[in-house]
């Protein structure tokens, strides 16, 4: 592979990777707004809405531009119509919600599928009157970044700037309203008028990105960037910075991976003519970033949630069994299967659970079976003495009988902290006897 510099300082690489990296932090930024206010179907409906302005714009410019000029307007007139166009849609959503009372779904893919229509239409009535247009009005419509050049670059630096400049100085702002409107009216701020600040930024990185992954695939890059970082961060913040380091990343290696799997492709296959499209493969780099996102981010992933209930339920069993050997006799062995007629679940199971109990010293093993360590056994008490406290607490404080205390206890006994259990005491009073006439063991003493 070349030098990951050359995509910055080749004439016909830089342009194509600069330009769709500036396009990925825009949206990236602007689509952490719409991801937290629950407006991604928006993002889908505006960059189809702004598909007529794209070819009526190059028309105009075909029509009252000089031909020789022609080529540096068209561009240009094609991303003003398509901003006209992404907010005369909005208002079209806003119109049928409020005037006609329509649901906010159905407004969004009503204006979605007319405004695209008409697109389609205009497109397909130029098509044999003016065929350079009509090529480059599909340039729009399913993306064309490797035939951008450096004048792209100035424009879309200027676009991404914007909007990190918007979100800097309303940053405050936006945090109120995207999170609680009703205290943004109490506060006295100017709503409607941020909201109209949001919406022209949105449609300006909607603009921004048509050109790079086209109308179809641009709301994807609204939302993977946004979507990802969410899962590593509760402050809004970090997931702006985290979202647009996501949109460099994949403007970056969507670029990266298009041209050398291409040219990859083109040596080994010289008479298929395949090749890896610019727009889509930064949509699937963004997408495989969310995806990965979604199954291990530390905190929210799907891997680590499991992981961490699949540890706290072998945690659960492993004291259960040290409570279980406690109450049976502190100095007694136990087999396996009498372990398991107290703890129904799997011989394997069971024995590597007992392992790991070996292991911390909780648990020693012989000839004859398992049996509790001194330590075990300090640990055993402690977790008895979390489940009579609670249950002393449910009777005592909350009125709940004596005999439906029991299933609580047995959950809470494994999630009381030190802090608790001390509160605990205080509040109770230091108790000795739980709700069923039990002992309940000291704190900080080993029984054994």
């Amino acid at each position: 592979m070349e030098s990951l510099w050359l995509y910055f300082t080749d004439p016909v690489l830089r342009a194509p990777t600069i330009g769709c990296m500036l396009m990925c932090l825009a949206a990236g930024l602007i689509g952490v707004i719409a991801y937290l206010r629950k407006e991604s179907l928006l993002g889908e409906a505006l960059s189809h809405a702004s598909y007529p302005g794209v070819v009526l714009g190059a028309l105009f410019a075909a029509a009252w531009i000089d031909s020789d000029i022609n080529l540096i307007w068209t561009p240009i007139f094609s991303m003003l119509g398509a901003f006209i166009f992404a907010l005369l849609g909005h208002y079209a959503i806003y119109f049928l919600e409020t005037r006609w009372k329509i649901h906010a779904d159905s407004a969004l893919c009503f204006v979605l599928s007319i405004f695209f229509g008409i697109g389609i239409l205009i497109a397909s009535l130029i098509q044999f009157t003016h065929s350079a247009l009509y090529k480059q009005s599909l340039s729009y419509l399913y993306g064309q970044a490797a035939t951008m050049d450096d004048r792209h670059i100035v424009l879309y630096g200027v676009l991404s700037l914007l909007v990190a400049a918007m979100i800097f100085l309303f940053y405050k702002e936006l945090k109120v309203l995207t999170f609680d409107r009703d205290y943004a009216y109490s506060l006295g701020l100017r709503v409607r008028l941020i909201d109209t600040i949001v919406l022209i930024f949105l449609s300006l990185s909607i603009v921004v990105g048509i050109r790079s992954v086209g109308v179809v695939l641009m709301s994807a890059m609204l939302i993977a960037p946004a979507a990802a970082a969410r899962q590593y961060t509760h402050r809004l913040s970090y997931m702006l910075i985290l979202a647009g380091l996501f949109g460099l990343i994949s403007g970056l290696l969507g670029n990266v991976i298009s041209s050398e799997f291409t040219t990859y492709l083109s040596l080994k296959y010289p008479s298929e003519r395949l090749s890896l499209p610019t727009g889509p493969m930064i949509v699937l780099v963004a997408s495989l970033i969310c995806v990965f996102s979604l199954l291990f981010a530390p905190e929210r992933g799907l891997f680590t949630r499991l992981a961490r209930i699949a540890y706290f339920r072998s945690r659960c069993l492993r004291e259960n069994l040290l409570k279980t050997m406690w109450r049976q006799g502190r100095e007694n062995f136990f087999t396996l299967n009498e372990l398991r007629h107290y703890q129904p679940v799997s011989k394997i199971y069971l024995w590597l659970m007992l392992a790991s109990l070996n292991h911390q010293g909780w648990v020693e093993r012989s000839e004859e079976g398992y049996r509790l360590t001194p330590d075990g056994s300090y640990r055993a008490s402690h977790i008895l003495r979390l489940h009579r406290l609670w249950e002393v607490y449910l009777c005592e404080y909350l009125g709940v009988g004596a005999e439906r205390v029991h299933a609580s206890a047995e959950e809470m006994e494994h999630i009381l902290t030190p802090e608790l259990e001390k509160e605990l005491t205080i509040l109770l009073k230091d108790p000795k006897i739980d709700p069923h006439h039990q002992p309940i063991p000291p704190s900080g003493e080993r029984i054994l």
